[in-house]
């Protein structure tokens, strides 16, 4: 069964297609950060310095036929002969995660939206290609409305709306899936569009509810339509940052839904990687510190476990030095001291220490934290000095942040780690990649959904 992945970041949702027996037909990602590693885990090894390099510099043609496009998507839909190979391979499923943030159906009698192009483009190469299933996935904000009025339709219904008439047209079930469900330490919830071509949902006696369905544990969701993904864990297998990267850092006793999560993470047989395992884990290196960072992520730690908000932080850069005190003494007024972080280093012996502490590694920062072993990661970002590694003075490193995504640990990101300032805007470091991408685990439920219906 053939695919195609449309914005395919470093390639999540291929890694879980593949992984549920689908075969790449071509992947389309702008970003050649992030197609250089989908290329060198999901199409071929990079060996040599300058691969990559050469490779974005190739015709359309000649990288179509290498199966990575790093182009627009308005490029490979002007080529009618790229166009007329893909109505050929007779196309099994289109997936990928336009940007929806501004979508409109009335906006595309707009040419000056620019914010509409790219999922009608997603919409043009589905009618163009005629897949038998689309998968449209994206966050849980495109089903607010843009209009403060709220009389426009959120672009989440209208898609639905837009889908159901593409082509030869299509049923459609939206669903709201949480990755916990499906068996990644992670709290992600995401949107997402499942379609089935109505002369294939008539054979197969698929319909839809037409409502959106929310996933849950297996032992408490009740019914679950035939689109959508079967979730995979129960609630009392909920997996938590210890289960996913305890064995990384010394954890000895691994517990059994650790173990099952350590399998899907390094049983390489499982994937269709094939950037084969090297010698060591790859993107497994500390990132680096100055010392008033440690100072402030173990302070951050020390409030977690008193039960205090990391905004604690953020008092001091908002009131006088006195009003500060005072605000500060009344949060600490249960603290407990001395204070010490989980790698033993003492904070402060007394509570006016521990304000004067408070004060001098202040920060405007209001999302940092740090976070907890025993319960799920929230939502993995693009940011990784959000969170704060639980028990070391560091973020997670890259692959810890993979592990977090439920990505093996054979997957080797490529491109620089992180990026800064005007940059973040443009490119896309191996942080970013993994924020953007849909959870494996959470891939595979879908892909295999799908799987069973199109072979049946």
């Amino acid at each position: 069964m053939k695919y195609v992945d449309l914005f395919s970041g470093c390639g999540g949702l291929s890694l879980g297609l593949e992984r549920a027996g689908f075969e790449l037909a071509v992947s389309v990602e702008k970003s050649e950060m992030a197609a250089e590693t989908f290329y060198h885990n999901l199409v071929k090894r990079l060996e040599e310095k300058d691969e990559w390099v050469n490779y974005c510099m190739l015709p359309i043609k000649e990288q179509f036929d290498k199966k990575v496009i790093t182009r627009e998507l308005e490029d490979l839909l002007k080529d009618n002969d790229l166009m007329n190979k893909l109505r050929g391979m007779n196309i099994d499923i289109v997936v990928g995660g336009p940007p929806c943030q501004g979508f409109s159906m009335a906006g595309r009698r707009d040419p000056k939206d620019v914010r509409n192009e790219l999922p009608w483009q997603y919409l043009d190469f589905v009618k163009e290609i005629n897949p038998k299933a689309v998968v449209i996935e994206n966050v849980v904000g495109m089903s607010r409305s843009f209009k403060k009025n709220g009389n426009e339709k959120a672009p989440f219904e209208q898609l639905q709306e837009a889908l159901r008439n593409t082509g030869e047209g299509y049923i459609v079930q939206p669903v709201h899936v949480n990755a916990v469900h499906y068996g990644v330490p992670e709290h992600r919830p995401r949107l997402m569009i499942l379609g089935l071509r109505k002369d294939i949902a008539e054979q197969q006696g698929v319909t839809s509810t037409n409502k959106l369905w929310s996933s849950d544990f297996i032992d408490t969701i009740v019914d679950i339509p035939r689109l959508a993904p079967e979730p995979t864990v129960k609630a009392d297998g909920l997996r938590t940052i210890r289960d996913a990267i305890g064995d990384l850092n010394g954890d000895n006793g691994v517990s059994e839904k650790a173990r099952m999560f350590l399998k899907d993470m390094q049983d390489a047989s499982l994937w269709k990687i094939k950037a084969p395992i090297v010698e060591g884990l790859p993107n497994q290196k500390p990132r680096k510190h100055q010392d008033v960072a440690r100072d402030r992520f173990r302070l951050y730690q020390y409030l977690r476990n008193n039960g205090l908000a990391s905004q604690v932080l953020n008092i001091p850069s908002q009131n006088n030095e006195q009003a500060t005190k005072n605000l500060l003494s009344e949060t600490y007024s249960t603290a407990k001291v001395p204070a010490y972080s989980p790698d033993g280093t003492l904070l402060a012996s007394t509570k006016d220490e521990l304000i004067d502490l408070t004060i001098s590694l202040k920060t405007k920062k209001h999302s940092q934290r740090a976070l907890h072993w025993d319960k799920p990661s929230p939502t993995v970002v693009t940011l990784p000095d959000d969170y704060i590694h639980p028990s070391e003075p560091r973020i997670f490193t890259v692959r810890e942040y993979a592990r977090l995504q439920g990505f093996p640990d054979a997957f080797e990101f490529r491109a620089k780690e992180t990026t800064g300032g005007k940059k973040r805007r443009v490119e896309v470091p191996q942080y970013s990649q993994i924020g953007n991408a849909v959870p494996p685990l959470l891939a595979y439920a879908v892909g295999k959904k799908f799987s069973d219906i199109l072979s049946a």
